[in-house]
């Protein structure tokens, strides 16, 4: 069983795979003051009761969580094999960048599973803290992205800024024309977004010299149901996407 680890921003997603299955998972917190021992006692409490871990894979976006996770994997589950997905890791997955290191390699690892999956051309968009974008090419590179705010980013942002508005719950409004404070915000939110996601998609498929509504376009991110059902090009929706490519990459490095 193998545990795997991607930190996001704001969230991060824990789960146990097994061959290639997801069979378990957590939504936690990320939170950078938290020690590598805190992490620790936190994994400890969320795998009690489950089959033994057998190997471990983490990627991180937040370089700090990044340092306290390396340190629970080498004293803590130090007698398991382990992979860290950064620069360097071998994925299979060229990275067709001006400068690779920049690339979030919670990225990299939604690329992987993606590619796996659906095969290429693909695009990926993770509705996170951030709102990413990215193109796999007709030859499975990763050839670049968008990367725009997430929803609730905007959405607080705008709750701070403008004196009578304020944050509201992230749900489906009866109609896109609404009829009170709430609903008009929630209306900007949701079908705000979509209209942004599927925007870019076009855009980036046509330069890519793609045909929007024949490249499988793959959501992914804790915020991905808020638009999946309301977008005309997202086709699949894998909210495991970043722990099923920890999981090629940890099988292609054993």
């Amino acid at each position: 069983m193998l545990l795997a680890v991607a930190v996001e921003n704001t969230r991060t997603l824990v789960g146990l795979v097994f061959e290639g299955t997801v069979k378990r998972h957590w939504w936690v917190g990320t939170d950078p003051r938290r020690t590598a021992d805190e992490w620790a006692v936190l994994l400890d409490g969320l795998l009690a009761g489950e089959s033994p871990v057998s190997g471990v894979a983490v990627c991180s976006a937040v370089p700090h969580v990044l340092h306290e996770l390396r340190d629970v994997v080498g004293r803590y589950y130090q007698d398991v094999p382990s992979v860290v997905v950064e620069p360097g890791v071998k994925t299979g997955l060229p990275v067709l960048v001006d400068n690779p290191r920049e690339v979030g390699t919670d990225r990299i690892a939604n690329a992987l599973a993606a590619v796996n999956r659906y095969g290429a051309p693909c695009v990926v968009v993770d509705l996170g803290t951030a709102t990413t974008v990215d193109l796999i090419n007709p030859a499975g590179a990763f050839v670049g992205g968008i990367i725009a705010p997430g929803i609730e980013t905007a959405t607080d942002a705008l709750g701070e800024s403008a004196a009578q508005l304020r944050r509201v719950e992230l749900t489906r409004p009866r109609s896109v024309v609404a009829r009170n404070t709430v609903e008009a915000l929630q209306s900007g939110a949701i079908f705000g977004f979509t209209a942004l996601v599927d925007g870019l998609v076009t855009r980036a498929l046509v330069e890519q010299s793609l045909t929007p509504g024949e490249v499988p376009v793959i959501a992914t991110g804790a915020l991905a149901p808020l638009i999946v059902a309301e977008s005309g090009l997202i086709t699949q929706h894998e909210p495991f996407l970043p722990l099923l490519g920890l999981h090629q990459a940890f099988t292609r490095n054993r």
